[in-house]
């Protein structure tokens, strides 16, 4: 654990990637930073209609996540050794591509490569991966009003776009689990095993898998 001092647990919408995050900080002290995204006003708007609003909603994204990272990973905690995000930056430019026209891609691409490269990578990036029927039932037990609409085939984009990412960057140190088989919230053991999983054992640069 030493030589993680920085990890990313991410994931698609509904895979429990915040959860987790604050669950595994609670456990090792870590300090914790989460996604800012409840009091975005495009988001709802966006679900409503995605030609019109998903735009400014990746730019307005965009402007947080970067103002966030470069606050939390400048600042110093002399606390807390190691630090936990339920995102990384590169989500932004995930979900752009599966939103936006591909002139509104294009500009936003150009204004995503300039900021990116300021921001450090993670030690280690967990990606929690359940199939997406599994995606839609955790949307629709938790009950946000504005995901509602959320289909299968969006989740499935967005699914996509994180694998190509992670096929594009060999040199980050990914981790995949498959994380359909546990219930991390319920079961403290299933917790456990997680923890273990992501702290006590080696990986190397590239995509690991591990099948829960």
């Amino acid at each position: 654990m030493d030589q993680l001092n920085y990890i990313v647990v991410e994931g698609n919408i509904g895979a429990g990637k915040t959860t987790l995050a604050t669950m595994l900080a609670q456990n090792i002290e870590a300090r914790l930073f989460l996604e800012q995204f409840a009091d975005n006003p495009f988001l709802p708007k966006f679900y409503e209609d995605q030609e019109r609003y998903s735009f400014p909603l990746e730019l307005s994204f965009l402007a947080e996540r970067y103002n966030q990272l470069n606050k939390e990973l400048r600042h110093q905690d002399l606390f807390h050794n190691v630090t936990i995000s339920d995102y990384f930056f590169m989500k932004c430019v995930i979900f752009a591509k599966t939103t936006l026209a591909d002139d509104e891609f294009k500009l936003f691409s150009q204004i995503f490569e300039i900021i990116y490269k300021t921001l450090p990578k993670p030690d280690l990036y967990v990606y929690l991966h359940l199939p997406v029927e599994n995606l839609l039932k955790n949307i629709a037990r938790r009950g946000r009003d504005f995901e509602q609409t959320i289909k299968g085939e969006y989740l499935e984009k967005i699914q996509e776009g994180y694998f190509s990412f992670f096929r594009q960057h060999p040199d980050y140190k990914f981790l995949v689990i498959e994380s359909q088989n546990v219930d991390f919230v319920a079961n403290p053991e299933h917790f456990e095993l997680l923890r273990h999983i992501i702290f006590d054992k080696k990986y190397s640069i590239g995509i690991n898998r591990v099948l829960l």
